[in-house]
């Protein structure tokens, strides 16, 4: 199948099979690898990205429903490459990870709880975010969120 879309902003034109998950079109075809296979069930987050500035697991998600979209991944989450968004630095700020392999999607989806909701509260973090740790870092992840929250709003990214 020719497949053409936008990925971080740049137009690609690929020739990919229509059922292939587009985790691997991502990974293997673009070669971006911040976007992780985890459960492979759209269940744990690992693999989320943006379709059209929806937050979707992109494991469970076909080839053929990307054609023609604008597709963002966590290596074009900040708008340009000398600035990090305010979720990527508040990670850094806070040393979030541990083994670090699933946090590429929880950026993902705290960059869209913040667009959506500015000042989320601890309970709309937890509610809003379903995706997995298996280290256990979700209490930095809720504090690093917070702080995301106050980069933004304070016009520090």
């Amino acid at each position: 199948m020719k497949l053409t879309l936008t990925i971080n902003n740049k137009p690609t034109t690929l020739d990919v099979e229509s059922n292939m998950p587009l985790l691997w079109l991502i990974r293997d075809e673009v070669k971006l690898k911040g976007t992780k296979f985890g459960c492979g069930k759209a269940q744990c987050g690992a693999c989320s990205l943006y379709v059209d500035g929806e937050l979707i697991r992109s494991c469970s998600y076909p080839v053929q429903m990307a054609n023609g979209k604008k597709i963002t991944t966590i290596e074009g989450l900040s708008e340009d490459e000398t600035h990090l968004h305010p979720v990527q630095q508040a990670w850094l700020d806070i040393q979030v990870p541990q083994c670090g392999y699933c946090q590429s999607g929880f950026m993902m989806a705290a960059a869209k709880l913040l667009a959506e909701n500015p000042n989320p509260t601890v309970e709309d973090i937890k509610n809003g975010i379903s995706n997995i740790c298996r280290c256990g870092t979700h209490p930095r992840i809720i504090k690093v969120i917070l702080l995301a929250a106050k980069l933004k709003n304070d016009g520090k990214h």
